[in-house]
């Protein structure tokens, strides 16, 4: 007696595996893991939430068009290219279906999100990893490891986990480089954080070009990440292709009446902006003082690097136990490294105080 068989290379991927939030035994968690706001989302976004519960027996508007008019209106984007997903990596699921698979291959920098090779994988396409300078996406490096058979590019930009950014320059000489038919997909979910001058999220790209897809998610400044939003911009012919995937109810009723007040409560996501500004440079400084590396970065995380994978391994675990939650960068090819999220002042004190316990500095 046999049993279904999945496609070929499906059972060869390594499942997405997200950070912890509880530890067994500790009452009070500091987590740390995940990216998340410290101050969680827009109280107006709570109370739209819980109105919306009285309405549960009702189907969501289908076409989020209340949800993408306000987006474009923060955004100055045409609302009538913007396609809503249950997060941005569904919207990033969804192009990985419409424009890959077997046969074809998938570009993306060697440390970028490690949702790109498995979404690539899913649709049994060839995940490419470019080599990085310095922890930075390489234009030539990418560039160079095109070929008749790339379909995709995906840049997460600012990256995650390394917390570093291709400037616009350099954005647009990758855009340049590539042949028409080939897209490149801007993964820019930490682009509310990021306050250089020479700095996109991707907007004017997509406005520009028509292989230039821009996603952005809810999940991060927006403090929405339980609930699943996010959202692209494309070109009309793109958003056309995504709109005929997509599930026909893919964002629920909450998520959508909650993000339109989420982002219309710009008082809070300038709030969480202005606690990112103070306490990234903050545990930046601190954890250089401890002895150990911490990249520069422009997101709401820092990388920190160990002076090897046991060194890594071990403060993990001693944090761990203390209650406060990092996360391991091994799926990133990072395995000496940490990535810290910025939390709350009394969080990222505990957090370097229980570092400087475990490496003898207290």
């Amino acid at each position: 007696m046999t049993t279904p068989t999945p496609r070929p290379g499906v059972l060869d991927i390594e499942p997405y595996v997200g950070g912890l939030h509880s530890v067994d035994g500790v009452e009070r968690v500091i987590v740390l893991a995940s990216n998340e706001t410290p101050l969680g989302p827009s109280p107006k976004a709570i109370a739209a939430y819980e109105a919306d519960s009285r309405k549960l027996h009702r189907y969501p508007d289908g076409h989020a068009s209340d949800l993408r008019a306000a987006i474009g209106q923060r955004f100055g984007c045409d609302a009538t290219r913007i396609v809503c997903g249950a997060g941005s990596d569904e919207v990033l699921q969804i192009l990985m279906r419409a424009y890959a698979g077997p046969g074809d291959e998938v570009l993306y920098s060697r440390h970028g999100f490690s949702i790109y090779p498995i979404f690539a994988r899913g649709v049994g396409a060839t995940p490419v990893a470019a080599p990085e300078k310095v922890l930075t996406a390489d234009v030539d490096a990418l560039l160079s490891k095109v070929t008749d058979r790339t379909r995709l590019v995906f840049l997460a930009n600012p990256n995650n986990p390394t917390g570093s950014y291709l400037p616009v320059d350099e954005l647009q000489r990758l855009r340049d480089g590539l042949r028409d038919d080939i897209l490149l997909v801007i993964d820019s979910a930490y682009a509310e954080y990021v306050t250089r001058n020479d700095y996109t999220a991707g907007n004017d790209f997509v406005d520009r070009h028509d292989n230039v897809v821009m996603t952005r998610t809810f999940s991060k400044i927006f403090g929405l990440a339980a609930l699943r939003l996010g959202w692209a911009y494309c070109p009309g012919e793109i958003a056309d292709v995504l709109n005929r995937l997509r599930g026909p109810f893919n964002v629920n009723a909450a998520a959508q009446v909650a993000g339109i007040a989420a982002i219309e409560d710009t008082q809070h996501t300038d709030a969480s902006l202005q606690h990112n500004d103070i306490w990234l440079p903050w545990l930046t400084t601190a954890l250089g003082g401890l002895g150990l590396t911490a990249h520069p970065s422009v997101g709401n995380f820092v990388l920190v690097q160990f002076g090897d994978i046991a060194q890594a391994s071990d403060a993990y675990q001693f944090l761990l136990r203390k209650g406060i939650i990092t996360r391991m960068m091994g799926s990133y090819d990072l395995p000496d490294c940490l990535r810290i999220s910025v939390g709350l002042e009394d969080e990222m004190k505990a957090l370097t105080d229980a570092l400087a316990e475990h490496l003898g500095r207290s």
